[in-house]
């Protein structure tokens, strides 16, 4: 799948057409599409450009969130893939002309008004500009780039009266950014800053109907009775404005969680007024046992959606709506000084990843839903977004799935250039845009049940008088839960401490780091953190890097690598990942075999993460939250990753999916404890265990079967310690197998360790890295023979997803086990069948073991899919599965 085909989707349909406008009181219609061009090109003033008739020959049609670089890029300006290799960088000067990116752009569309739109308000919503913009209607400025600014402040204008029935003109001159200098948005080291620097309505921009008075901001706020649940009293407010120039009485209705509200309020002209409704004034409510909304893995997600309506003289004037959950949400500081969150009542370890959005910004409703499953397969539970904050959509889906958000602002440019000493301090009109930023983000947030807390700061808490400004802001908008001053261990007199450590590392370190009680181990809350370098699968490497940059990759570990970090980055090169791969693993052949002992390396290393922060979540000096840097890429990347552009999960997804089980059986590399996990709330009964140590030959050097086991929800228990092994292979490996008490598979791990341990060097740390000063030899592990395992492979084809079903049996007269087996399912062209949710990948048999794998994707053709097999020592190869269709309802209604 290449990459113009992972975001197609956006974009297949950017050819021009009018909007056509939802007519009536309470309609808000997106702006569909536009035109643009650059001011270089179209040098006329925003009057005769916002008139019709004014011809935009030449001028590019692109989508209605489209920055100017996705725009050019749905136009085919570049011909070459700019995320292949280092393309990127002719983009900064496309042409004779000069860079294109800085001086303005326009964006210009046009819209139909219904007749029956007379007597109606007409307002234009602008929900975000990267960078500021002049905004035109119909030959008319609206409003000047002064006042429409920022990458997140909502801005609505009345321009009633400058439109008309039938076509009507908008024209955006939108301003070129730096996120140094604006409040836009930056990339940091996480990937090349783009050209345009994002610049356009990223957020897009609405044509909003309404009559005199309108409705604005519903907000339902839950008050959760505690710990029985029993009980929740909703507060219900909404904003009633009146646009006229006469006053007007407005009766305010609604209906929520089966209450019906009435409320008549008296409104002055151009007066604006909060509408209040609570168990004081309706009883009802006071709700009994409601639905209550859960995270992921600890419950349901039910929503509630509140209606509301204005009437003015009898007749509709606007409408109002808002989905919303209930639940409480509340932290506090342990013993130790890290913050610990409580989702209804229930204290929870914190399991997250931080968010990209794609590079150029590009808005793919379908990959959104793609990147969720996954989070869900990762058996994650929260998704940080430190900037990069999304449109309503992401926090639809969060509330949906039960992921919960950890949002905030960013590090590293304008949004903390204040707090930084040498940073360039706020003027007024940053005051203003950061104001205007926190109101509307506070509005779009406030009802998901998903968002749980707010970082005002990154890297660095925000000096007094904007923390101040943040924090009074919010509470001024009924902000329901944490107000967090950092994502680093820093704090605010409003807030105070953050509870939070940024302590690294973000480079290569071994796994038996995590269990470490200092810097990045497991203990408190750690909200950015991770091993660093996450190589992708061979054939990703392959679309992603130059024949160049592949031998690179594995031949010069000293090289800068364009796809691995900013070039001033320490990351720009992954020198210490590389050291340590051909110390434990011993050195690449070739790019292949480099490859796969990345996976392995990425899987092993992962997995610990998670594992350690399990182990500890119920201890005395407890881990109470970890964000994997990061969830996800802007584009193609050989850092930072659960799973990479391409959406092809490779070793460290299986290797975090493993870790995340809901009832997990693990190894601890600290205490050599076997240990089980409960991150349901759950209590399981009768488990069985099984405990495995193996050599390299797989014979079995010790073992132990545990029987009538219980385990309490959102607890662990220690069931084992591995006694010390005299006589082990220098490579060997411990295998756990977790069974219910009707002996069905629960959780099943495997480890390839060493009896030459890592050793790190702590007093030579960094904020990055930990050196190692001795490196386990897994070495021996090139010596496995060749093997293969026995492929049964089926697939039921359901309407529009396939299920696949896999089984691996390594026979019993094998000579050697199968390691880490790799399953891949290609679609009837070949192309690789993505996304694709797996019960479970990357698996380790020994001879006479066997395991069942289900798979799920999007169905496209009705060919035969291939199943691929391969693995550490497992030749590659493909098996046609046999193809089951779901019989027709109507056929099987008949019989």
């Amino acid at each position: 799948m290449a990459v113009s085909a992972i975001m197609s989707l956006a974009h297949a349909d950017a050819t021009y057409t009018s909007t056509q406008i939802h007519s009536g009181a309470g309609a808000t219609t997106a702006i569909t599409h536009w035109q643009i061009q650059s001011t270089d090109k179209a040098q006329q003033g925003g009057a005769e450009i916002s008139t019709a008739g004014f011809s935009t020959d030449g001028w590019y049609p692109v989508s209605s969130r489209a920055t100017v670089m996705a725009g050019l890029l749905d136009n085919g300006v570049y011909k070459d893939d700019v995320f292949y290799s280092d393309n990127l960088q002719a983009v900064q000067v496309p042409d004779a002309s000069g860079n294109l990116f800085v001086n303005p752009w326009w964006y210009r569309t046009e819209f139909t008004l219904a007749e029956g739109a007379r007597g109606l308000h007409t307002l234009l919503r602008t929900n975000g500009m990267i960078a500021s913009a002049d905004v035109w209607v119909n030959g008319h400025l609206v409003a000047d780039h002064a006042n429409v600014a920022g990458a997140y402040p909502v801005h609505e204008f009345d321009v009633t009266q400058w439109v008309h029935a039938g076509s009507n003109i908008v024209a955006l001159r939108v301003h070129p950014g730096d996120p140094r200098r604006s409040l836009s948005m930056g990339w940091v080291d996480w990937n090349p800053t783009p050209p345009d620097n994002n610049m356009g309505p990223w957020r897009g921009v609405d044509i909003v109907q309404t009559g005199p008075v309108q409705l604005r901001f519903p907000q339902v706020t839950p008050t959760l009775s505690l710990p029985d649940l029993a009980h929740a009293a909703l507060t219900v407010k909404v904003e009633a404005r009146n646009l006229d120039a006469v006053a007007h009485e407005a009766t305010i209705t609604g209906e929520v969680a089966g209450v019906s509200l009435r409320q008549t309020i008296h409104l002055a002209p151009g007066q604006t007024q909060i509408v209040s409704f609570s168990p004081k004034t309706d009883p009802g409510l006071d709700l009994s046992h409601p639905k209550i909304w859960w995270p992921i893995g600890m419950g349901a997600h039910p929503l509630y959606s509140l209606q509301m309506s204005a009437a003015v003289d009898g007749a509709t004037s606007d409408k109002a709506s808002a989905t919303f959950g209930i639940r409480s949400v509340s932290s506090k500081l342990t013993k130790q000084g890290y913050r610990q969150f409580f989702v209804n009542g229930k204290p929870i370890l914190i399991r997250g990843g931080g968010w990209a959005p794609d590079m150029f910004l590009r808005d793919d409703p379908k990959r959104m839903e793609a990147e969720f499953s996954y989070v869900r397969n990762l058996g994650l539970n929260t998704i940080r977004s430190e900037g990069k904050l999304e449109n309503e959509r992401f926090y639809e889906l969060a509330d949906r799935d039960g992921i919960m958000i950890l949002a905030g602002w960013e590090c590293c440019d304008k949004w903390e250039s204040a707090a930084k000493t040498g940073g360039s301090p706020w003027d007024a009109a940053d005051d203003k845009v950061a104001e205007d930023s926190m109101v509307s983000e506070a509005r779009l947030l406030r009802n998901h049940p998903s968002v749980i807390g707010f970082l005002i700061g990154s890297d660095n808490a925000p000096p007094p008088a904007i923390a101040k400004m943040y924090v009074d802001t919010l509470h001024a908008e009924d902000w329901p839960t944490p107000i967090v001053a950092a994502a680093s261990d820093q704090g605010t007199a409003e807030t105070g401490p953050s509870g939070m450590k940024m302590a690294g590392p973000y480079a290569w370190i071994p796994p038996a780091y995590w269990y470490a009680d200092k810097l990045g181990g497991a203990f408190g809350f750690d909200s950015e953190v991770s091993a660093g370098a996450d190589i992708p699968r061979l054939e990703d490497v392959i679309r992603m890097l130059s024949p160049q940059e592949q031998e690179a990759l594995w031949k010069y570990p000293q090289a800068r690598q364009y796809h691995a970090s900013a070039a001033w980055s320490p990351f720009a090169r992954i020198e210490d990942f590389d050291t340590a791969l051909a110390a434990r693993y011993g050195a690449p052949k070739n790019l292949a075999d480099y490859v796969a002992k990345a996976q392995l390396e990425n899987y092993d290393n992962v997995r610990a993460q998670f594992e350690a922060f399990n182990a500890h979540m119920d201890a005395a000096k407890p881990s109470t939250g970890v964000i994997y840097w990061m969830l996800n890429n802007a584009w193609p990347s050989l850092h930072w990753h659960l799973y990479d552009y391409f959406l092809n999960p490779a070793g460290a997804y299986f290797g975090a999916k493993k870790a995340n089980e809901p009832v997990h059986i693990q190894f601890a590399y600290d205490t050599r404890e076997i240990m089980l996990v409960n991150q349901t709330l759950t209590s399981e009964h009768g488990l069985q265990v099984s405990i495995r140590v193996r050599n390299l030959d797989g014979s079995v050097a010790y073992q132990q079967r545990l029987q009538h086991i219980d385990l309490d929800g959102n607890r662990t228990t220690q069931l084992a310690t591995l006694p010390a092994l005299t006589g082990l292979s220098r490579t060997y490996f411990i295998e756990l197998e977790l069974t219910s008490a009707d002996s069905k598979p629960v959780s099943r791990n495997v480890y390839w360790l060493s009896t030459q341990a890592d050793q790190l060097d702590w007093a030579h740390s960094n904020w990055y890295l930990t050196p190692v000063t001795q490196y386990a030899d897994l070495t021996a592990l090139q010596s496995l023979p060749a093997t293969a395992s026995e492929v049964r492979a089926t697939v039921l084809q359901e309407g529009a997803e396939n299920m696949v079903t896999v089984t691996l049996t390594v026979p019993a007269s094998s000579k050697a086990m199968a390691l880490f087996q790799h399953v891949s399912v290609k679609r009837a062209d070949g192309k690789l069948a993505l996304p694709i949710v797996w019960s479970d990948n990357d698996v380790t048999l020994w001879p006479g073991e066997s395991i069942t794998l289900v798979a799920h994707y999007a169905e496209e053709g009705m060919g035969t899919p291939v199943i691929e097999v391969s693995g550490w020592n497992v030749p590659t190869r493909s098996v046609p599965a046999t193809v089951e269709r779901q019989p027709d309802a109507s056929q099987t209604a008949k019989h």
